[in-house]
């Protein structure tokens, strides 16, 4: 059985606002011409097939031609939901597109319920099981987990797997899709954070008692074992993947369950270069004539920024995208950006540090740090669901206000002796209304 492992399509996505369609598009014809070339038994696209919950009209439409070419090939293709989809969404029309080869698995209580393919190479069926991204504190219920993380929620999912498997007959292969960040993998800066109380890997082991694991999430193409891997997006999303090699894998599952995988490489549009240096040298420098024609992010080391750098340097490189000033002078914490401050700091950290920045003195109190902690996970719940309502956020009881004494009644106040008639006013002046003055 043959198959196609890619991940993080994150379609509609812009390349520091600019628009990646086009490469997309290119990419999903690389997709099916490998399907064809390579006799591609099945697709697996482990989530994030868009970048935004709510995605362009553009994007959709891609989509569906995607969709379409698949499904005229006549080739079954299984998809998952990433958290930046918005697994409701993406799942409209599942049933029905199933019927054309086209399965969706969006929602968590089909973790069990595998698409069944028949190996043509003489091995058993292939389950194939789709987990949808888990957001723990939506899903934890659903599954029965015991703990409120996501190696929970993972294992509560991959108990159902194993429960199904166990009635398959003997000799059946076993495949799961799965959206999650394992232990030991690498990540890059274009990821979308998925922290559950300070801990959002889970390890590798959770996924023991199935022949392969096609892995989405982190963009990096890789393998945490021979049965485990990741695909990586097939385009660069920032310039921390300037060193990636976007890449798919076909994976051969044998007629016992044993993988094989060969990486096949996808197509670049542009290549990426970071360079660094004085202005002067950026812009003399013969080696960088190379990246005239790559996306460009430049980090200036002037200790003084120089006059209208990014419109200099956009003569030389056409497709510069991102200028960084990094003054090569003795560094404090005055004098280091905004960008090296946060650097692997997380996002409830940051927030900690600024209650201690705008309060001299007085770092964040531990109830603070609570209350930071779910203010932060209630966003990136509805982040990663933005069809469910966000809880209603917890405020601390005001006090009742005091009643306020009676007021002593005033003395009746004496009458007014009658105004005098007015005289009649003068008539108005020039062509102004009366009683304006122009």
């Amino acid at each position: 059985m043959r198959l196609l492992h890619t991940s993080d399509w994150h379609l509609g996505r812009s390349f520091h606002r600019v628009s990646l369609l086009d490469a997309q598009r290119a990419f999903l014809d690389h997709v099916v011409a490998t399907v064809e070339e390579r006799a591609v038994d099945a697709v697996l696209v482990s989530g994030d097939i868009y970048d935004r919950a709510v995605p362009s009209l553009a994007a959709v439409e891609l989509f569906d031609q995607a969709l379409h070419r698949l499904a005229d090939l006549g080739v079954p293709t299984v998809m998952i939901s990433g958290n930046h989809d918005s697994a409701r969404r993406l799942g409209v029309g599942s049933k029905l597109m199933g019927r054309a080869g086209v399965h969706l698995r969006t929602d968590p209580r089909e973790c069990g319920t595998p698409v069944l393919l028949d190996g043509a190479d003489g091995g058993g069926q292939v389950a194939v099981y789709g987990l949808p991204y888990l957001e723990p504190s939506l899903v934890r219920q659903t599954l029965g987990a015991e703990g409120t993380g996501h190696t929970a929620v993972l294992r509560a999912a991959m108990d159902r797997v194993r429960a199904d498997l166990a009635t398959r007959p003997a000799g059946t292969r076993s495949v799961v899709l799965a959206h999650a960040f394992v232990t030991g993998a690498e990540v890059s800066d274009s990821e979308r954070d998925i922290t559950v109380g300070g801990v959002a890997s889970v390890p590798v082991s959770v996924f023991d008692g199935v022949d392969y694991v096609a892995l989405g999430h982190l963009h990096n193409c890789q393998s945490i074992t021979e049965r485990v891997r990741y695909s990586g997006t097939p385009l660069a999303y920032s310039f921390s993947e300037a060193g990636h090699e976007k890449s798919m894998w076909l994976v051969e599952l044998g007629p016992g369950g044993e993988p094989a995988a060969e990486r096949l490489r996808c197509p670049v549009p542009r290549p990426l270069a970071r360079l660094r240096g004085t202005l002067a040298e950026l812009l003399e420098e013969p080696a960088h004539e190379q990246h005239t024609g790559s996306w460009v992010e430049a980090t200036l080391t002037d200790a003084a920024r120089p006059h209208d750098p990014m419109a200099r340097l956009a003569k030389r490189f056409p497709h510069i995208v991102s200028l960084v000033f990094a003054p090569e002078r003795e560094e404090t914490d005055d004098s280091r950006s905004y960008a090296v401050r946060l650097k692997g700091r997380t996002d409830r950290q940051i927030a900690e540090d600024f209650v201690g920045h705008v309060r001299p003195g007085r770092q964040a109190a531990p109830e603070e740090r609570e209350m930071l902690g779910q203010a932060l996970e209630a966003v990136r719940v509805a982040e990663s669901e933005p069809d469910e309502p966000l809880a209603a956020s917890r405020t601390a009881p005001t006090a009742p206000t005091a009643p306020t004494a009676p007021t002593a009644p005033t003395a009746p106040t004496a009458p007014t002796a009658p105004t005098a008639p007015t005289a009649p006013t003068a008539a108005r002046q020039g062509e102004g209304a009366p009683g304006v003055v122009r």
